[in-house]
């Protein structure tokens, strides 16, 4: 099916499931009595929300190729899959990077451990390419009912119209991180590059302070 609308539709899941596991995220919020994750806790619960995100993608991919099981099908799906792991740890990566920047006192987050992230982005993969040989584990009522959620949510008319919106969004950041890896692979540099435009706007702010204390 057409590369675009591949990305939008899968942009749409992802919001979408991502809204469903907020309420999961809170239930088990109010179970905890309030009482903040542990860095395991906080892993088990990651490992389970992308496992079955993984699960349903893999479905939803099915249903769109018609129960086609292949490679050629199924693999953009695990492409955009694995671009939306890496975006999620790059984000993880900024805010740390952020707060320390902000305050030198602010430690890190002791809900990041950058390989552990890799680890469950390696092994979220890992399942999708499990899947494509044995499609027939794909199928189970959690997912399935993932699945069916999501489906409903969408053909909501007003909610389902925001989830578009944020689909169309997240299509329109995949093709500007498309244009910036062939742009990388051809000039060795990225057409945007917020990381680097931060890092050089907080050092010009920190040459006036110097200036500033000097003069004082």
């Amino acid at each position: 099916m057409d590369l675009l609308n591949l990305i939008f539709r899968l942009g749409v899941l992802f919001a979408i499931y991502g809204f469903l596991w907020f309420f999961i995220d809170l239930g088990l919020s109010f179970l905890r009595a309030g009482r903040p994750k542990t860095i395991v806790e906080n892993y088990l619960i990651k490992a389970v929300k992308y496992l079955f995100l993984v699960n349903v993608t893999f479905l939803f991919c099915l249903d769109l190729n018609n129960n086609d099981v292949s490679f050629y099908n199924v693999m953009p799906s695990a492409i955009i899959l694995l671009t939306y792991f890496i975006g999620k740890l790059q984000q993880q990566q900024q805010r740390v990077q952020l707060f320390g920047q902000l305050n030198a006192q602010i430690s890190q987050t002791n809900d990041f451990n950058f390989k552990t992230e890799v680890i469950l982005i390696v092994a979220s993969i890992t399942l999708f390419i499990g899947f494509l040989f044995f499609p027939q584990y794909a199928s189970n009522n959690i997912a399935n009912w993932f699945k069916s959620s999501i489906l409903d949510i969408e053909t909501t008319v007003i909610i389902g119209f925001i989830f578009k919106i944020i689909g169309f969004f997240f299509l329109l950041g995949m093709i500007l991180k498309m244009i910036n890896a062939i742009n990388y692979i051809i000039s060795g540099r990225p057409v945007v590059d917020i990381k680097t435009n931060f890092k050089s706007n907080s050092k010009k702010d920190e040459d006036k302070f110097d200036d500033f204390e000097e003069i004082n």
